[in-house]
């Protein structure tokens, strides 16, 4: 009998991570009877939570487990599970990876560890767990993980401690490339009553990265919230997809990292290139996408029961109720340190309070209800409702403490302040019995335990929402930007040059020509040339070393200013060659660079920088010279529009200098945000070739910004086309 072999369609990423994430059949690979062991705890989760598909226990030493079939090996299996567990030594994942393969099994979630996280030998078995898995059209989650869990659909395809206990499904997905400290967050979610929907631990995510599994479930229209924990980036790019993706579906991510993305110590040829640290361009682009960054376990579940409420806030306004008039305060202080408004309330919200207040209590904002609502809740009640429905207030937050013997009291005035209200509120309620925390989040009333930590999670929430409502536009802008990155992309890949530092003549007119306003330069091989130079202009020159091998001129002396006469202009032209070859014997001098001198009222630097997670990256910072001592700068992602360009000004902490400072006029905002829209645009088409660009300084004033030096990095031009 003659068999024919056929190789199954590759079926779409999409379709794999769903047979994952959702099996309807289940293969355990090395299953075990004795289920306290690694590869004896997913098949004892299956059972006890009450998985409804079908299970495949793989192991020649049993024919039978826990009342199933157990299977040889993985050719025998009835049908191709759509999921295989494998929990056997590293040595044999490979053949196992095969194995499945050939069997149509394309998707498995690997806990063997022995990889990547044991070193060399480890990383180079990994890389070949990698290539087969490719071979064979296997999709996989880990290895080195410890699973994850579906709760909606009762998926333990784990041994985490987490599934030992309750897991109820909730709106949260939570997928953390840390599995111990992965699952102690998830513990601390169940206390706290959020419902994690998926837990996910991607280990050493060989196969499947973060961003693809989380971008799997944020599909699921069972799940509101997505939150992660990363140790590291391994897929910048996948990352800023699933920012795009969670915004376009209107669910927050909240993100919690740790450690830095600095590929490594290197020589940078501008101050983009030293200033571009790691973690401050991740924070900023998180925030160009709308994603919300937590700093500790904590705070990211803070912002998560924050931002489960189904009530959005309007704008930032933020009344406060308390029991205490300096929690009032420390709240109230907290609050305009986040960029939240604590407004006064208006005459007939002060009225209304005034009608059921105590003559000690206060009708301004903070509200200070005092303890007296405990003898009359009315007082509590119909406090917290004339507050929310004040027009400048968005959002609330109630303070009190202790109450202990209060809370059948207590706990209905929060359900019909509820039910009474539109807006978001939420509770402090400091030292609460634990049964008043169980009842109100029962009730989903979002309930915290300190004043300063429900300030910064209304603050996560007010971002979250005055993102979402600016989302729709940034989506529209997307297509705009990148059809005008597309028209850059067409001259740039029939441009020639040498890779390295360009020349400054080359690299101002390239700049010029994409709308990035350079001041004039010439450059003079000797001294008579320079005087020309000089002529020419009609004016006060700057005269600057020219030299590949000289980036920072300062550094050397090699910039000389407000030369107004031939002899200055000669003297100088002698004095930077001398000082550039005393100072860098092997540099090249290519001779100077002549331009009129330029008055602005600031100085800014401006920058690219080729990150090796994201792309390329914007920075704009205050200081000139000084940008490095200041560091007051901030990053984009490119391509971005003026709109975003001028938010990003908004960051910088000594913003207030483009107002004017001591009579001085006001900077042209729109115009320099056009600069760097326009900048970003050509950056991004540039993506191949530019390594990194140092705009240094940029001179800034009323009638606009200009750019008097210019460090240009390229890397090899584009291939010439056949002939």
């Amino acid at each position: 009998m003659t068999t024919t072999s056929t190789v199954p369609a590759v079926p779409s990423q999409r379709s794999v991570l769903e047979r994952l994430l959702r099996p309807h059949s289940i293969a355990i690979i090395g299953a075990s009877p004795q289920f306290g062991k690694v590869n004896g705890r997913p098949l004892k989760h299956l059972l006890d939570k009450g998985y409804a598909g079908r299970i495949y226990p793989v192991n020649p030493k049993y024919t039978e487990i826990a009342g199933l079939a157990c299977h040889p090996d993985v050719a025998s299996l009835p049908e191709a599970a759509d999921l295989a567990i494998i929990a056997l030594p590293a040595r044999e994942v490979e053949a196992c990876i095969a194995a499945l393969g050939r069997r149509g099994i394309g998707a498995a979630v690997i806990f063997s560890s022995g990889f990547g996280e044991m070193g060399a030998e480890g990383k180079l078995l990994e890389q070949r767990l990698r290539r087969c898995a490719d071979e064979h059209g296997v999709a996989f989650c880990g290895p080195n993980c410890l699973g994850f869990v579906n709760a909606f659909d009762k998926v333990y395809a784990t041994f985490s401690q987490y599934a030992d206990g309750p897991t109820s499904a909730g709106p949260v997905a939570f997928v953390t490339q840390s599995g111990a400290f992965g699952t102690a967050i998830a513990a601390l979610a169940t206390q706290r009553g959020l419902g994690l929907g998926y837990f996910i631990n991607t280990g050493n995510e060989a196969g499947v990265p973060f961003s693809d599994l989380m971008l799997s479930v944020i599909e699921d229209p069972r799940i509101r919230v997505a939150a992660g924990y990363l140790e590291g980036i391994r897929d910048g790019e996948g990352l800023i997809r699933l920012a795009e993706r969670c915004a376009e579906l209107g669910k927050p991510l909240v993100l919690t990292k740790v450690g830095r993305l600095a590929a490594g110590a290197r020589a940078a040829a501008s101050h983009t290139g030293s200033l571009a640290v790691g973690d401050e361009v991740f924070d900023a682009l998180l925030r160009q996408h709308g994603v919300l960054r937590a700093r500790n376990e904590e705070q990211m579940l803070d912002m998560l029961e924050a931002l489960c409420s189904e009530r959005a806030p309007q704008g930032g306004g933020l009344g406060i109720a308390t029991q205490s008039g300096g929690a009032g305060v420390m709240m109230a202080d907290r609050a305009e340190e986040l960029g939240l408004q604590v407004p006064e309330l208006a005459p007939p919200t002060r009225a209304a309070l005034a009608a059921v207040l105590p003559a000690f209590g206060s009708s301004n904002n903070p509200v200070d209800v005092t303890g007296q609502f405990v003898g009359n809740p009315d007082l509590l009640r119909e406090s917290v409702v004339a507050l929310l429905q004040d027009p400048q207030v968005d959002v609330a937050i109630v303070w009190l403490q202790l109450m202990t013997a209060y809370v059948d009291l207590l706990v209905p005035i929060f359900q019909e302040i509820r039910d009474r209200t539109t807006k978001p509120f939420v509770v402090c309620w400091v030292a609460a019995p634990p049964d008043a925390l169980r009842r109100l989040r029962a009730e989903g009333i979002v309930v915290f335990g300190a004043g300063e930590r429900a300030v910064e999670a209304v603050a996560a929430l007010v971002r979250y929402h005055q993102g979402r409502r600016l989302a729709a536009g940034r989506r529209d802008e997307r297509a705009s930007l990148q059809a005008a990155v597309r028209q850059v992309e067409g001259p740039a890949a029939t441009a020639q040059w040498q890779a390295g530092v360009q020349p400054t003549l080359q690299a101002s007119a390239r700049l010029q020509s994409a709308g990035v306003p350079m001041a004039a330069v010439a450059l003079a091989r000797s001294a008579d040339e320079a005087v020309a130079a000089w002529r020419g202009f009609g004016t006060a020159v700057v005269l600057k070393i020219e030299s590949p091998d000289i980036t920072h001129k300062t550094e050397v002396g090699g910039v000389l200013l407000n030369l107004r006469d031939e002899r200055a202009v000669r003297e100088a032209f002698a004095t930077l060659m001398q000082r550039a070859a005393a100072a860098r014997p092997q540099a090249r001098l290519e001779g100077v660079i002549v331009q009129p001198m330029s008055s602005g009222q600031m100085e800014l630097a401006i920058g690219v920088q080729r990150d090796p997670h994201f792309g390329m990256v914007v920075m704009v910072g205050i200081g000139g010279v000084l940008i490095e001592v200041l560091k007051d700068v901030t990053f984009r992602l490119a391509p971005f529009s003026q709109a975003e360009a001028l938010a990003m000004l908004e960051e910088l902490r000594m913003r207030a200098l483009f107002d004017g400072v001591r009579g001085a006029p006001a900077v042209d905002r729109a115009a320099l945000a056009g600069l760097l829209s326009r900048l970003s645009v050509w950056a991004a088409a540039m993506r191949p070739w530019l390594t990194e660009l140092d705009l240094n300084p940029v001179l800034v004033g009323p009638q606009g910004a200009t750019a008097v030096d210019c460090v240009m990095v390229l890397e090899g031009p584009p291939a010439a086309p056949p002939a």
